[in-house]
Order: structure tokens, then C-alpha cells, then sequence
């Protein structure tokens, strides 16, 4: 499934391929980059979902399920025959879950893996082979404010994006001494299609999690579409951050996730402050 609205003149943008493109991060970071006359390849599981984006700009619009090793394939290869590389890598294909953590569907919590941590894996294998030989290369994996901050209710999507988190740390060790940059992209709460169609839920429930856990997923579920987040302007600082002379190895997107990760990170500094002596004792004693 194409479309392409070409000019003579020859387009000299990074060609993106974003995944995940039907709602949400996805979708609104193709619109932008095609209305700004990038080549982009736009994917998702069902490209029924893709259609209104058919007429943008210069589009390939692809089927992908990141879970399936032979369309992951198949899309990297149509990517690079159709516009001869793939310059800019957004791994945005991701599914929630809400649960409690002794209430969780070991079946459910696989799959969020599969789709979020190995899914987004697969993705890095298949375009960092073209990224090499060209020296050059940028991989952009959306996390959550929830990869740095974990929160009732979500435990086992938070290990999902705490392993993004440390796959991503690693990843930008290993390729930037070849010219690829990594960014890993922190959001708190937009006004995406997140909670109401990507997120599922354990039909399981404990009283003693009412409390915890409970509270975090109605409050969640009745925020859905009143977030502070605004899917347009991140697409937009994605794009900048991207294309900046020093672009960050992490960026959090929203109010609420810088307040919430400088929170963290001071939680961290007095917890770590107040339990150094007893850290440094663990090693063996000096000569």
C-alpha cells in the first residue's frame, strides 16, 4: 500500500519510518513530517487505519506487525528500495495494561513484552545493518514517563518500558562511536487513544489493591482525552530534538513528566545519600 506525490526536485530530508502510525504519537509524527515534505514510511498493523494519510506528501504506507520477524523484514526492505535508506528509525508501536502485578495475566503480560520490548528490538536489528554502512543514523524509541517513574496499577507495562529504558542506554554505547544517535522519548499523559484502545486490563481483582492500584486505573481511565498532553506539539519537538546540532539522549515530553522525573531523581539522590555508608562497606576492605 503507496502513495507518493513527487517533484522533480530532488528530496534532499532524512527519510523516517515510524511504526505504531494508526492513532496517536505515530499518526500525528507522520502527518507532520509529511506535510513538512519528509519521505516517511507510515506503518501499522491494520492500514486500514493509514488511509486518510494516503494523499500527504511523499508516503509509503506500510502493514507491519513488529511481532512478525517476516513483515518487519519485508517492511525494512520496501523502505530502503523505495526511498534508498532510512535515516530516522521512531519505534512507536506499543500496547498498556492495567493490573495489579499479583492480579496480572502472565498470557497478557507476554504479549505487552513481545509487542513492546521485543517488538521495538526487532525493529533496531533490521534497519541497523543500512545505518552502519552509512555511518550515520538516528533511532528514536518512545518510552513513558512511566520508564523512569513506576506507578500502582501498571507494574508490568512500567517493566516494559524500564527494559526501553536500558536497552536504549546500551544501544547509544554501542552506535554512537559509528555515527547512529539514540534518543529514548519520555511522555506523561497525552491525549492519545493510549488508555482507551491500547490498554488492556486484567479481569481479575483483589480488594486489597482497591486502594492502589484500582484508584491509579480508574483515574487513568476517566483522564483518557482530558490530558495536558498535546500529540501535535510533541510530534513537533520530536522533530526538533531529532534534527538538533546536540540532540538528547532523553526526552520527556509534558509537565508532568519533567516534575516527575526531577522528583525521582532526588528521591534517588536522598534514599542513596542516606544508605551510602552501608553501600561502600559491601566491597572488600582495601590493603
Amino acid at each position: 500500500m503507496t502513495s507518493t506525490n513527487s517533484s522533480s526536485v530532488p528530496n534532499n530530508k532524512p527519510v523516517w519510518f515510524i511504526t505504531g502510525c494508526s492513532t496517536g504519537f505515530g499518526r500525528e509524527l507522520a502527518r507532520h513530517l509529511l506535510e513538512a515534505g519528509y519521505r516517511t514510511v507510515v506503518s501499522a498493523r491494520n492500514p486500514d487505519d493509514l488511509k486518510d494519510l494516503a494523499g500527504t506528501g511523499e508516503a509509503l504506507l506500510l502493514q507491519l506487525d513488529v511481532t512478525d520477524q517476516q513483515q518487519v523484514d519485508a517492511a525494512v526492505k520496501s523502505a530502503e528500495e523505495k526511498f534508498g535508506r532510512i535515516d530516522v528509525l521512531v519505534n512507536n508501536a506499543g500496547i498498556g495494561y492495567f493490573g495489579a502485578v499479583e492480579e496480572s495475566e502472565d498470557a497478557q503480560v507476554r504479549w505487552m513484552f513481545e509487542v513492546n520490548v521485543f517488538g521495538l528490538g526487532r525493529m533496531i536489528r533490521a534497519v541497523l545493518p543500512g545505518m552502519r554502512k552509512r555511518r550515520r543514523g538516528f533511532i528514536v524509541n518512545i518510552s513513558s514517563i512511566g520508564g523512569i517513574r513506576a506507578f500502582p496499577g501498571l507494574g508490568y507495562y512500567n517493566a516494559t518500558k524500564f527494559a526501553v529504558e536500558g536497552l536504549s542506554d546500551a544501544l547509544w554505547q554501542e552506535v554512537e562511536p559509528l555515527g547512529i544517535k539514540v534518543m529514548v522519548v519520555e511522555p506523561s499523559g497525552f491525549r492519545t487513544d493510549w488508555a482507551g484502545r491500547s490498554a488492556a486490563e486484567s479481569p481479575q481483582r483483589i480488594d486489597d489493591y482497591v486502594a492502589t492500584a484500582g484508584a491509579r486505573r480508574r483515574q487513568i481511565r476517566a483522564y483518557s482525552g482530558k490530558q495536558p498532553g498535546d500529540p501535535v506539539r510533541a510530534a513537533h519537538a520530536i522533530v526538533k530534538a531529532v534534527e538538533s546540532v546536540n540532540p538528547p539522549r532523553h526526552l520527556l515530553l509534558g509537565n508532568a513528566a519533567f516534575d516527575l522525573a526531577a522528583l525521582k531523581l532526588e528521591e534517588l539522590r536522598q534514599e542513596f545519600s542516606a544508605w551510602e555508608a552501608v553501600a561502600r562497606a559491601a566491597d572488600f576492605p582495601k590493603d
